[in-house]
């Protein structure tokens, strides 16, 4: 059924309407399109225009498969079943006639579409992470933005616990609301069934948890296995492995020891294990209710603690929605941080891909590695088809006679175009076929450096896309010779005059040096994320990450710092500390509530507030410029700070060793400075820092003395048995915690590497295949020339001179487009190398010599030939 379409409604893309329209069945295409164009509509409505073309355009091609496609009247078609026959035979005597340019064909295309099809299946799983859940199109997440006093509007996803049902009684657009606990508040520890204890991840969840999220009950039901406080939910690995089976695993109770959530719990599900396209990660789940019960202030508007999701009705105006919610907070806090929170919506699925914000304007994220590598495999693709166009023109020669014959005797132009794009796709399909081998083949690797869990299975879904990449760039290849190869006058042909337009030549080499200009943009790209990395992770950060050791001190009533003093005990110590919330790599703990006299505005400044022990300078080998650390010999230390220079800027840097500040209701006072040093990462600026004193911090760190590890580590280990039996002793060191800040950098450098080689080795194939057939065409005048006296060195630069131009040009493209996009790149971190001439030259220079050697290899040989052979005739 058809709709209405008035003038002012949205339209979907009106050539993909026209595809649709070509190739559909014309008993199908009122219903169908009228489907489409239904669907679209709703889509607007509820997601926007941009989303419903995208959508449109998918759905479309999905249609173009078997039963859909109007049949093909062999009687009047032009693509004879005798014709294809024909073209294939054709294709196949020049493959055999012309078997160099062959074989370099099918090796550029099978690695160009080899690289296509890798990207492919990453960019599909990127797509598809926490898309799965069946309402997706209606699960969003609940955000904020709150402006800082420095003018800096931040944006943050832990929300007050009574933020979720509040939304829903308020606006009628929320069907459900569901929240559950921030990294930070997670259960962790040791869950022990009997006598024996096993590590696990947790979350607390509200009781509808499953109602709103797609994760399958094995047992149980949705509704009510977490309705009650003593339940908890496992997963079917754990469920497995210490009741046998999920069925066994009902009913059992399992214990948590923690000072203030622990207890025992009853089993009252078992879910299937998760997904690897999802973020959140868990073993098990408690009620949300448990960890309320137990912290009064996780009840308060000013308690943020969990993450809020949002069920919205379908047809709702998100940006309409977002504008409403936005002022929410003003009235429920008397914090004015709290008050000062904006909040919105943003679709669940969208933010692992969108979770870049810069100043509360949403930048990008993981979606630009997606752009960045798709963009990468289509140039890499694209070089490999320019390899084919360009000889496929060059040795048209060959073919002259074949096409004049054929005009004079009445093959249409059309029948010309279809033989060489039957050779093109011919080529093309038996490439795909290498590349899926080579995917095959290489998928282990390729998940080995990406982290991902790639499966090359023959589906449908996969199939199709395959397909139409592989039939896409049969037809790109082939599309230049076709056209062009067809357009020539047959009279001209057979008088033996080949005309080669300036406009062609022009054309082959504008091909050459895009691909050179790319390759060098690809080799320049790889050299400055390589120089970012390499000064990212040898950077001094303030403090010693060498030889640190890093474990969580599991809860149990004994004394820490008699641990600490054990472990310093042992020879290989150097040093012990301990911090109250994770490690000093990336700490979390972030917030306001400190103020003193004479303090410039009155709104609360945000500040990193670690909690850390005795001795935590001296482990870390932070700088003391100022006062002293904290220390034993003076007792407890709970009154002192520690700032940096950051906050001392802030506070105030004259006579700041004594002053006293407000932390909360508390007094403190500032006994020590300590030099700037990167609690984050490099992409961001070192912000101001208050240091406060705990005596119970969970993380502890252990600075040991280089050369002796392995003894060091055992005795630790010995010693935190005997302080925590029950407990797996699990470690880590700083410096690995430090690499995994930047894991998608890295695996951007190393894959990088690998595509900047392909595609030059690519450009250099389709080099040396011109180059070749160029000393052929040339070798009667190579024989004169060298009769006529003239030396081999000579003939090398006579024949390499148009190639030295292209690259030459090329070069003189690509700096100023690469210094632009590194640039753009580099503005991602606050830390960053300047960019130096070398690096370009080295570029540059790597790819002259590259493309030099491979033509002079051919002209070489060429010009050694014996001038007889070059001069008689065949």
């Amino acid at each position: 059924m058809r709709r209405e379409n008035p003038s002012d409604r949205s339209q979907p893309p009106q050539w993909l309407l026209r595809f649709f329209r070509w190739f559909c069945h014309p008993e199908c295409v009122e219903d169908i399109e009228g489907d489409l164009l239904e669907r679209f509509d709703l889509i607007v409505e509820s997601h926007g225009e941009k989303k419903a073309r995208r959508k449109f355009a998918w759905e479309t091609l999905r249609l173009f498969r078997p039963g859909i496609i109007r049949p093909i009247d062999v009687n009047t078609s032009s693509i004879r079943p005798a014709m294809i026959r024909h073209n294939l035979l054709i294709s196949y005597r020049g493959i055999l006639q012309d078997k160099s340019t062959f074989l370099i064909n099918l090796t550029g295309l099978s690695t160009g579409l080899a690289c296509v099809l890798l990207i492919y299946l990453w960019v599909q799983d990127e797509r598809l992470v926490d898309a799965f859940h069946e309402k997706d199109e209606q699960l969003y997440q609940v955000r904020s933005h709150r402006q800082l006093p420095s003018g800096y509007t931040d944006t943050w996803d832990i929300m007050p616990a009574l933020l979720g049902e509040a939304l829903k009684e308020q606006f009628p657009e929320v069907e459900e609301a569901t929240q559950f606990s921030s990294e930070e508040e997670n259960p962790r520890g040791v869950f022990s069934y009997g006598d024996q204890g096993f590590p696990a991840q947790g979350i607390y969840a509200a009781s509808n948890f499953f109602e709103v999220f797609s994760f399958p009950l094995l047992i149980g039901d949705s509704k009510n296995v977490l309705a009650d406080k003593g339940n908890i939910v496992i997963s079917e690995a754990l469920a497995q492995k210490w009741f046998s089976s999920p069925k066994n695993a009902i009913g059992k109770t399992i214990e948590w020891e923690h000072p203030f959530l622990g207890g025992v719990f009853k089993v009252s599900g078992v879910f299937q294990d998760l997904p690897s396209n999802t973020t959140e990660k868990f073993d098990l789940l408690l009620s949300l209710e448990v960890f309320l019960d137990a912290f009064d202030w996780a009840r308060e508007w000013n308690g943020s603690s969990v993450e809020t999701f949002l069920l919205l009705k379908k047809g709702t105006d998100i940006a309409r929605f977002n504008e409403r919610i936005s002022p929410f907070f003003k009235d429920k806090s008397p914090d004015e941080n709290i008050r000062r929170n904006t909040l919105f919506v943003q679709q669940y699925s969208h933010g692992y891909l969108y979770n870049r914000f810069e100043n509360g304007k949403l930048t990008g994220g993981r979606i630009d590695y997606v752009y960045l590598f798709t963009g990468i495999g289509l140039f890499i693709l694209l070089i490999a088809c320019i390899n084919f166009m360009n000889l496929s023109t060059a040795r048209a020669s060959t073919k002259m006679k074949q096409i004049g014959v054929k005009k004079t005797l009445g093959i249409t132009r059309k029948s010309l175009i279809n033989q060489f794009l039957c050779e093109s796709t011919l080529i093309t399909l038996l490439s795909g076929i290498i590349a899926l081998v080579w995917v095959a083949l290489f998928i282990p690797t390729f998940n080995q450096i990406t982290g991902k869990d790639l499966v090359l299975t023959f589906e449908t879904q996969l199939i199709l896309p395959i397909s139409l990449i592989i039939l896409i760039t049969g037809f790109i290849a082939g599309s230049y010779p076709a056209f062009y190869l067809s357009s020539l006058a047959p009279i001209s042909i057979l008088k033996g005059k080949f005309p080669t337009s300036l406009g062609e030549l022009l054309a082959r080499k504008g091909m050459v040096v895009l691909q050179f200009t790319l390759s060098i943009l690809f080799i320049v790209g790889v050299l400055v994320i390589h120089e970012q990395m390499d000064y990212t992770l040898n950077k001094n950060l303030g403090y010693s990450r060498d030889h640190v050791m890093h474990f969580k001190r599991q809860a149990s009533d004994y004394d820490p710092e008699v641990f600490l003093g054990r472990l310093k005990d042992i020879p290989g110590v150097i040093q012990t500390t301990q911090i109250a919330s994770g490690s000093i790599i990336n700490n979390p703990n972030k917030g306001t509530g400190f103020s003193w006299s004479g303090q410039e505005s009155e709104a609360d400044l945000m500040f990193l507030r670690p909690q850390v022990g005795y001795d935590f300078v001296e482990t870390l080998g932070l700088e003391l410029i100022a006062g002293r650390s904290f220390a034993r010999t003076y007792g407890d230390e709970t009154s002192k700070l520690l700032v940096n220079e950051a906050a001392a800027e802030l506070i105030g840097r004259k006579n700041i060793i004594g002053r006293v500040i407000n932390d909360g209701d508390f007094e403190k006072e500032i006994v020590g400075v300590v030099k700037n040093f990167h609690i984050k990462s490099l992409h961001e600026e070192i912000e101001p820092c208050i240091i406060r004193f705990s005596p119970r911090g969970r993380d502890v760190m252990v600075k040991i003395q280089s050369g002796r590890e392995q003894e060091t580590i055992e005795a630790i280990s010995q010693i935190f048995k005997e302080f925590h039996p029950s407990y797996p002793f699990t470690f880590g060191f700083l410096d690995d915690e430090y690499e995994r800040l930047y894991a998608s950098e890295i695996r951007v450098a190393s894959l990088s590497k690998y595509f900047s080689l392909l595609a030059i080795i690519i450009s250099c194939l389709g080099l040396f295949g011109l180059a070749t057939f160029t000393a052929e065409q040339r070798k009667k005048e190579i024989g004169i020339r060298k009769v006529l006296g003239a030396s081999v060195r000579q003939l090398i630069q006579l024949l390499s001179a148009d190639y030295t131009k292209m690259v030459l040009l090329s070069i003189a493209i690509a700096i100023p487009i690469a210094i632009t996009l590194t640039h753009l790149w580099l503005q991602g971190f606050a830390y960053k190398i300047p960019l130096k001439g070398w690096l370009f030259v080295l570029a540059t220079a790597s790819t002259f010599l590259i493309a030099a050697l491979t033509v002079s290899i051919q002209t070489y040989r060429a010009a050694s030939v014996n001038p007889v052979e070059c001069l008689k005739d065949e």
